[in-house]
């Protein structure tokens, strides 16, 4: 079974190529929605330990909990020492899951997979990339960003350029998601093949 890993910065398009991966029947683990999970459960009372103030009605505020560490590199340390494990946890219970349903090819959808070391956890990379000018327009369409914001997240991630060079495979977005889905299904025409598991 191959583990493709798939990351790229912010506003560059990685959800809506995880999709197109699912669309293949590519199954998907999206770090992302384990973390949403685990913050409605059982990341719950360890973070709130760690950050007394930051749930509201039983689950964890994001938004709150964001202002506290997105600034503070030893907060966003102690917060990731608390949920990198629950959601490596999820990871393993997932591959294990595709492995016994004869699963050829699965996606790790992990936005900071280079900067967390995850890229040793994959047999391939997948980067999803765009024109720096599409990237800002996009995040800055979301709620609540601003040029600030926007510039704090991508200074915490290695940039676009460096991922590329270290990437097995780039999927350019900035043409649109037409020409992604080709992109997308020929990567996995390419490793859906006799593979292996990470490390094996």
């Amino acid at each position: 079974m191959w583990i493709l890993g798939l990351t790229g910065s912010i506003g560059m398009g990685k959800s809506a190529t995880a999709r197109l991966f699912r669309a293949m029947g590519v199954p998907v683990h999206d770090a992302d929605a384990a973390v949403h999970a685990l913050y409605r459960g059982t990341a719950v009372a360890p973070v709130e330990a760690a950050f007394p103030g930051v749930t509201r009605d039983g689950a964890i505020d994001r938004a709150e909990l964001g202002a506290r560490v997105l600034a503070d590199p030893q907060a966003m340390g102690r917060l990731e020492a608390i949920v990198h494990p629950l959601v490596r946890a999820e990871e393993e219970a997932f591959l294990a899951k595709a492995g016994s349903a004869g699963a050829r090819l699965v996606v790790l959808d992990i936005p900071l997979l280079f900067e967390t070391g995850g890229c040793a956890r994959v047999d391939a990379v997948a980067v999803v990339s765009a024109p720096k000018a599409v990237q800002r327009a996009r995040v800055l369409e979301r709620p609540g960003m601003t040029e600030a914001k926007f510039e704090a997240i991508v200074e915490k991630q290695l940039p676009d350029a460096e991922k590329r060079r270290r990437a097995h495979f780039v999927i350019d977005t900035g043409r649109g998601f037409p020409a992604a889905a080709h992109q997308v299904a020929g990567i996995v025409r390419a490793l859906s093949g006799p593979g292996r598991r990470a490390g094996g």
